[in-house]
């Protein structure tokens, strides 16, 4: 049918049969759920279909917003330090505000927060015309702009200079983030009452050196901003675990680490050895010829990266028994994938808000089939 008007909708919702049939679920179910939310409209979407806190917040997504992106590329393009944390100061309001809200629109459940995690390229255009708009805008040499686009070009940026690398390389950044995460949960703390407990998470980590040297500046910021508030405010530091290097070396990342986030769509990138934005071209010919039974980026491979998984759980759990594991990629959502989960003794899933009720729901059947067996 052809509307030639807009149609009044309504929310989704859970309600009638359905929830009591899903609070019979939640009985049952010992697996977590929660959602990947960088918003807090999405947040509060999450909540009303029962996820239990933030799995994930990607705060790129809130870097590339039409009001952000002058001071980011700003920062970007700057030859100096002190330049750099003049465009950062720009940010960190913004930054704090998103915070504020994601924190109030989960009350009491836990939030995780990713560091910046995508190459910084991805924030500059790329085109020639688009280049020269934007040395316009920004009152700067068409050539040098260009030049610093180029050096920012990266073959392969799925590995490049991303996640944990950048604060190596520019401290301030993980120190602003840091800075808009306390802050925001101390401000939250004193105005709602919420017990709000940051969980900071660290990117791409392949070696316990990264992990220490970011983690070190994390806590300085962290019990700089507690100290001068004055207010007691607990909050975890971990990572992601999506290089297999990571999951091989896990008991080592877990002296430093008080949780870990299973990045399933990079690990899953890694472990096969191809992009998940190319392989669409082939992978329909390994389907049809048999090589492959299923998309392992909707299902987890649970004969090869799910291993990595299991191995870094148990590697993790040696180290630091009351370790918290938590799954956030694609795989979240799917029930398979979440049985597997379940079976490897990870804490919570996390998935998009709307695939929330699906994962509340497998999570329970896992509970089910393991008490059968």
């Amino acid at each position: 049918n052809v509307y030639g008007q807009a149609i009044k909708t309504t929310e989704n919702e859970i309600g009638g049969h359905f929830k009591a049939f899903m609070v019979w679920a939640d009985e049952i179910r010992k697996l977590k759920v929660r959602t990947n939310a960088d918003t807090p409209r999405d947040a509060e979407h999450a909540v009303k279909f029962g996820a239990e806190g933030i799995g994930l917040c990607r705060t790129e997504h809130m870097f590339f917003d039409e009001e952000r992106i002058p001071a980011v590329r700003e920062m970007i393009v700057s030859k100096t330090e002190l330049q750099r944390r003049k465009a950062l100061d720009k940010l960190l309001p913004m930054q704090r505000e998103d915070f504020i809200g994601i924190y109030e629109a989960m009350e009491d459940r836990p939030v995780t927060i990713r560091l910046l995690d995508p190459p910084l390229h991805e924030f500059l255009p790329q085109v020639d015309e688009d280049i020269r708009d934007l040395a316009e805008e920004m009152e700067l040499n068409f050539e040098e702009l260009k030049a610093t686009v180029e050096s920012l070009h990266e073959f392969n940026p799925m590995m490049g200079h991303r996640g944990c690398r950048l604060p190596v390389s520019y401290p301030e950044i993980a120190e602003m983030q840091t800075r808009a995460v306390i802050e925001a949960a101390i401000d939250v703390k004193k105005r709602k009452g919420y017990n709000i407990v940051p969980e900071i998470m660290i990117p791409l980590v392949g070696e316990v050196k990264e992990l220490k040297f970011v983690k070190n500046i994390v806590v300085t910021i962290a019990e700089e901003v507690i100290a001068k508030e004055g207010i007691d405010l607990k909050y975890l530091v971990g990572t992601m675990i999506e290089i297999p290097r990571a999951a091989l070396t896990a008991d080592e990342i877990a002296k430093e680490a008080e949780f870990f986030s299973f990045g399933t769509n990079d690990l899953t990138q890694m472990t096969f050895g191809f992009s998940r934005d190319d392989a669409g071209k082939f992978l329909e010919d390994y389907y049809n010829n048999k090589i492959y039974q299923f998309d392992p980026f909707q299902k987890l491979d649970q004969v090869g990266v799910g291993k990595l998984v299991k191995m870094a759980a148990e590697l993790g759990k040696q180290t630091r028994p009351d370790i918290h594991l938590g799954i956030c990629g694609e795989h979240g959502g799917d029930p398979s994938s979440i049985e597997f989960c379940h079976n490897v003794g990870l804490d919570y899933v996390s998935c998009s808000p709307f695939r929330v009720p699906v994962a509340r729901l497998a999570a329970a059947q896992a509970q089910v089939k393991n008490c059968r067996k």
